[in-house]
């Protein structure tokens, strides 16, 4: 019995122990760069995004995470002389200004349509990328139009532009379509190879990479020019220092080419001005 006593003796001590050494740990914080960024994270931009929406953030064969919206936000980091943390989170959270509001990350960078409700909730930053939807299905499929998918299931991926416009036109145009609305991208285009739907709606360079992933399965079979834009995020009226410095990255590869080549690395060729 005084072996057992000592023993528990003993584990107290040691329970003790622990708990002065997790009194001690210090705390992240945070921290403030020379050039006045706040950081929820000491030394490092940390960005939130959705994977896997290639060709602007998603893993390569190592795991890494890559993309057009990546490389810019590295362009950010580079200049706040930190390194970029990405976190990959559901759309939701940031859509609604919840992971920014919360201290989840400094910035969102998820392929993010700019929208008057999004603007409600969230601080964008100048326009990186034009963006138009697109209407993929599956090769040899005669549809072009949603008007072709009466009667079917036409998916998209939730909480997106792409939702919202496909709801608007069954609304306006009074089409008996079934929207299919899937949490992630992912899932819509598994829904597509395997046939759960006849077709989708969505971001047209990704949907490209998809084409190009999979040739002679999927094809893109018509466009809407919905007149969209992405920015980059962050905490509503909460970092406007990192809102001028992820403007500034910006301003500053298009003017030094850098943009153009990040743009021909991951979407293809820059559109003609208009």
């Amino acid at each position: 019995m005084k072996r057992l006593r000592g023993a528990r003796r003993g584990a107290a001590v040691v329970a003790i122990a622990l708990l002065a050494v997790t009194g001690c740990a210090k705390k992240d914080t945070g921290s403030t760069t020379d050039s006045g960024v706040k950081l929820v994270h000491a030394g490092k931009l940390t960005t939130c995004t959705h994977l896997p929406y290639s060709p602007f953030q998603a893993k390569d064969a190592a795991g890494k995470v890559v993309g057009f919206d990546v490389d810019l936000i590295d362009l950010a980091a580079k200049k706040l002389g930190v390194p970029q943390d990405i976190v990959d989170t559901p759309f939701e959270g940031i859509r609604s200004g919840t992971d920014l509001n919360s201290g989840k990350c400094d910035v969102a960078a998820a392929g993010m349509t700019i929208t008057d409700a999004r603007k409600q909730v969230l601080d964008f930053s100048e326009p990186y990328f034009d963006a138009t939807q697109a209407l993929a299905v599956p090769a040899g499929k005669p549809y072009k139009s949603l008007a072709d998918f009466a009667g079917k299931r036409l998916g998209v991926q939730a909480a997106t532009t792409g939702e919202e416009y496909v709801k608007a036109q069954v609304k306006q145009q009074n089409l008996k379509i079934e929207v299919v609305a899937y949490k992630d991208l992912g899932s819509a285009q598994q829904a597509l190879a395997t046939g759960q739907i006849e077709g989708a709606v969505g971001d047209l360079p990704v949907w490209n990479e998809y084409v190009k992933a999979n040739p002679g399965k999927v094809v893109v079979a018509g466009g809407f020019d919905t007149g969209e834009q992405y920015g980059f995020a962050v905490k509503k009226g909460g970092n406007p220092e990192l809102l001028k410095a992820l403007n500034e990255a910006l301003a500053a590869a298009r003017s030094d080419g850098t943009y153009d080549t990040l743009y021909e690395k991951w979407i293809g060729a820059k559109p003609a001005a208009k």
